[in-house]
């Protein structure tokens, strides 16, 4: 499951190429705050069922977020947004509804499951899949399923296997484990408890944390016009 720091490189990253001239400090930082907040369920787990990955970590509150944003902008005669913080303000309040379902949540059902679309259908996701192309069976792909799963389970010759959306589970029969709640449901000792708070499970974590790392702090140096001959 990615870290809170692989959310964190994921959205610096997407904030120097997105954000244009609206990339600043505050900006980076409002950012960063909105893509925390999906966590808050790992304390949630502590006292509900509906917990990590669930309460928070949905696809529901980025969906919420976007029509009221949409209502202020074009709806209303007086935007609230608009008024305040200006064209500045518009495309940072896009961005972090953005960054709510793509560098959050999308990213959790990518690395190990999401409940997204919770309260309105209890049921945990992940996002697998593979796309190819062979020589010999031309493309090849699983993440839309077009035909049965073939007898080998490899997904070959036409997009059998398993689809890119695989239930999992609904917040009765999956429970997350996180750093907060290390054992969830199970009756625990604290003194022995093994707390793990990760920072990179994986290579492709570790180098989407460097290189959204990397890239963040050269927008800063770099900026956003070119240099004058």
């Amino acid at each position: 499951m990615p870290s809170l720091v692989v959310h964190y490189a994921l959205v610096g990253l997407l904030a120097a190429t997105l954000l244009g001239a609206a990339f600043d400090r505050r900006s980076l930082l409002v950012s960063l705050a909105v893509v925390t907040i999906p966590d808050v369920d790992a304390f949630i787990a502590l006292f509900s069922t509906a917990g990590h990955r669930t309460a928070t970590t949905n696809l529901v509150i980025p969906a919420v977020a976007a029509a009221v944003l949409a209502v202020d902008l074009y709806v209303r005669e007086e935007s609230f947004v608009r008024e305040r913080w200006g064209a500045y303000g518009i495309r940072v309040a896009w961005f972090c509804v953005f960054v709510y379902a793509v560098a959050h949540v999308l990213l959790d059902a990518v690395g190990g499951g999401a409940n997204l679309l919770w309260p309105l259908h209890d049921q945990f996701y992940q996002i697998r899949g593979r796309l190819e192309l062979s020589t010999q069976r031309g493309i090849v792909q699983t993440f839309v399923e077009t035909s049965p799963p073939s007898s080998g389970g490899d997904g070959g010759g036409g997009g059998g296997g398993v689809p890119t959306l695989r239930s999992i589970g609904n917040t009765s029969e999956v429970q997350m484990s996180t750093g907060i709640d290390p054992n969830p449901g199970a009756e625990e000792q604290p003194e022995v408890v093994d707390r793990v708070f990760p920072v990179a499970r994986g290579g492709w974590q570790l180098y989407l944390l460097i290189v959204g790392t990397l890239a963040t702090a050269a927008r800063f140096v770099v900026g956003h016009d070119l240099p004058e001959e």
